[in-house]
């Protein structure tokens, strides 16, 4: 019997012996493990935020259901995601726990899960608002799933590959409020795509050894090149303070989120600077907590600077 099989077994037996009552509890906080709620969560906020500085009034319920919509997708994504790398997870140290490997799902269970999820997603966001966006979630889903997954053991073109996707969101809700693209939207999703880079690289460096070991290529050369990774992170950083500085160009955004930007990028390049000296785990992690708090604060001060005008 195979390791995984070991665990299916047991979990199994574990689930059999639970009360009716906490066996459904444990059920339910799988399938929402699945889900990745702290990712969807930020994917919202992404989708939010463009639709605020789409319109130049407050729509709220078009707001609200352009969170709800790509809520759903972005969740669908994670669980079929999850679904097709459940035998990938088993041998990583840090997804060894994830609801699939651990047996605490079936495969099939995750399968209907995130078809449910995708499919009422695009169905609420074409009836709920537009065919742009919808076209637009299912082309995020579909490049997501059928494209850069499959790529994660292919290519280390992976990470490139899947930013676009990952910054599908305020494409999604830019949208979703206005029912077309311009070069501000454009300029949004440029900002969002090249903030990936150091995101995802950091994430990449500090668990290489898992990576490797599953035969994932999710740096842009061998997992102990430090120096490639590096020079990566600091070429797409100085991109995101070129674009998130391009932005005021595109829009109506002036004082106040440019010195922000300016501020923010600074910081956040040091980061990526230590990083590149020190190529530790301590600097990645480092890397890794200041890009969490980057993006939200850029996106804070892109509302405070529209509002006030």
């Amino acid at each position: 019997m195979s390791a995984s099989s070991e665990i299916l077994t047991s979990s199994a037996a574990c689930t059999a012996k639970r009360p009716p009552a906490k066996a459904l509890t444990h059920s339910l906080r799988a399938f929402l493990v699945l889900a990745k709620p702290e990712i969807t969560f930020m994917v919202m906020i992404s989708a939010g935020v463009a639709s605020l500085l789409a319109s130049d009034s407050l729509r709220i319920v078009v707001l609200l259901k352009t969170v709800f919509g790509t809520g759903l997708l972005a969740a669908g994504a994670s669980v079929l995601n999850q679904y097709f790398e459940r035998d990938l997870d088993s041998s990583m140290r840090r997804t060894a726990r994830r609801p699939l490997p651990a047996g605490e799902l079936l495969p099939g269970q995750a399968l209907a899960f995130g078809v449910a999820l995708s499919v009422s997603g695009m169905l609420y966001v074409l009836f709920a608002l537009n065919a742009l966006t919808a076209l637009l979630g299912s082309l995020t889903l579909i490049s997501y799933l059928f494209v850069y997954t499959p790529l994660k053991t292919k290519s280390r073109l992976s990470t490139f590959v899947g930013a676009f996707p990952g910054a599908a969101p305020v494409l999604i809700g830019w949208a979703a409020m206005t029912n077309s693209l311009n070069l501000e939207a454009l300029t949004l999703y440029v900002i969002l795509f090249l903030w990936q880079f150091p995101h995802f690289y950091a994430i990449g460096w500090l668990y290489r050894e898992d990576y490797a070991r599953a035969g994932m290529l999710m740096l842009p050369a061998d997992q102990n090149d430090g120096r490639t990774t590096s020079r990566f992170i600091l070429f797409s950083t100085e991109l995101l303070i070129i674009a998130s500085l391009l932005f005021t160009s595109f829009s109506h955004h002036r004082r106040l989120y440019l010195a922000s930007a300016i501020i923010l990028g600074i910081g956040f390049y040091l980061f990526a600077y230590q990083f590149s000296v020190s190529r530790s785990k301590l600097a990645a992690k480092g890397l890794l907590h200041a890009s969490v708090i980057y993006l939200p604060l850029l996106y804070l001060f892109m509302l405070i600077d529209r509002i006030n005008q």
